[in-house]
């Protein structure tokens, strides 16, 4: 198995019963330690569809609604439904409003990042944009669109979308492949299967990788991506982390590069959804290989790295939701590989988003049940 990372980790995951190695032997699935004795706390159930979450200074918490809806919750209570002065957003297929991020200096600029599913621009149907705004304490002033994938595309599958900073505060973003595998990824020319990333005003980092380069899409980072649907700072190092979306397998923890192609669909660990190969290859010369992947597919979304937490030993790990097996995955973390891994808060639900609140707990999103805090029992 071709590696170039120092822990690169496979995991044959069954519902966590599975084998897992990387390329100094097994990887440990450690029994329960002190996640056994946490358990998610329900905030409130008026959240069908929780896609993104924030933490503002004061204590409230903005939540995006797939459906377009931002909700603000205050001392645990819903206190607005419908903010308003955000993004407008269609529902097509897998998108919506999805995630929502503070911009580094919040405190003194007040902006908050959207992606969402917008049928502005050219073609027919819907593509991935990025915009902001400015929080005033009850709405969102000034909103302005900072990218917008195109062309629109009438697919509804794989819109991405995740947000995260970087400590020069430029903002990073993800794309899916728009269901279009053998188009999108490997093409630069083109929008779909990229992680994004801007100047905190919109504009092109002169450094990116791809200026200069004719017909490019200059805002792009990296490629070769499926369905990003988890991208944080490890604030350790400052690196940009990505979990996406394999096929019938293959779901993906990269460490984004500059300029780097992560391979899809040219080589993935998954197969095609009812069996039958996408390639007979896992590696090539010039792709990234995962830090991490699961066959078969724990469907992640979400990411969270644990931070000044309440939870003993935990700092520096990293946290991934499952939508299919409805549990979190706490990823333990040595020298930018995965050691071992544990499964948290069994049962909870299809997990949509995880993230690390001001007050030192995780908090979950999860479909058709509500936002919860992890806490002890």
């Amino acid at each position: 198995m071709p590696l170039n990372r120092s822990l690169f980790a496979l995991l044959l995951l069954v519902s966590f019963s599975c084998n897992a190695q990387n390329n100094n032997g097994p990887v440990e699935i450690i029994e329960p330690t002190n996640a056994s004795d946490l358990v998610p706390h329900l905030i409130t159930d008026e959240l069908k569809n929780p896609w993104g979450m924030v933490f503002l200074p004061d204590g409230k918490i903005l939540v995006t609604e797939k459906s377009g809806e931002i909700f603000l919750i205050e001392n645990d209570k819903v206190v607005n439904k419908n903010v308003a002065g955000g993004p407008v957003s269609v529902v097509r297929g897998q998108g919506g409003l999805l995630d929502i991020e503070l911009h580094p200096d919040f405190k003194t600029n007040k902006w908050v990042y959207f992606t969402y599913a917008s049928d502005e621009g050219e073609g027919d149907g819907a593509m991935t944009a990025l915009s902001r705004a400015k929080w005033n304490g009850t709405s969102f002033d000034g909103h302005e669109v900072l990218y917008k994938g195109s062309p629109n595309s009438r697919a509804g599958q794989h819109f991405g979308s995740r947000i995260a900073f970087d400590a020069q505060n430029h903002v990073y973003f993800s794309i899916g492949d728009r269901g279009n595998r053998d188009g999108n990824p490997q093409d630069i020319t083109r929008d779909g299967g990229k992680i994004y990333r801007l100047n905190d005003d919109g504009s092109i980092p002169s450094d990116n990788p791809f200026v200069g380069q004719a017909n490019a899409k200059t805002a792009i980072y990296s490629y070769g991506h499926r369905n990003p649907q988890g991208l944080a700072t490890n604030p350790k190092t400052g690196d940009i982390w990505e979990h996406e979306h394999g096929p019938q397998g293959g779901d993906e923890v990269n460490i984004i590069r500059k300029g780097k192609n992560y391979g899809w669909p040219l080589i993935t660990y998954g197969e095609n959804y009812g069996g039958g190969a996408i390639t007979d290859k896992t590696a090539m010369e010039g792709m990234e290989q995962p830090v991490i992947y699961w066959v078969p597919s724990i469907a992640p979304s979400g990411m969270a790295f644990v931070e000044k937490a309440k939870y003993a030993g935990w700092d520096g790990d990293l946290i991934v939701g499952s939508l299919k097996f409805n549990y979190l995955v706490r990823c333990i973390i040595e020298n930018d590989g995965v050691v071992s891994q544990e499964k948290i808060a069994e049962g909870i639900g299809r997990v949509r988003n995880v993230e690390m609140g001001n007050d030192g707990y995780l908090y979950v999103g999860v479909e058709g049940k509500g936002l919860y805090r992890l806490m002890e029992k």
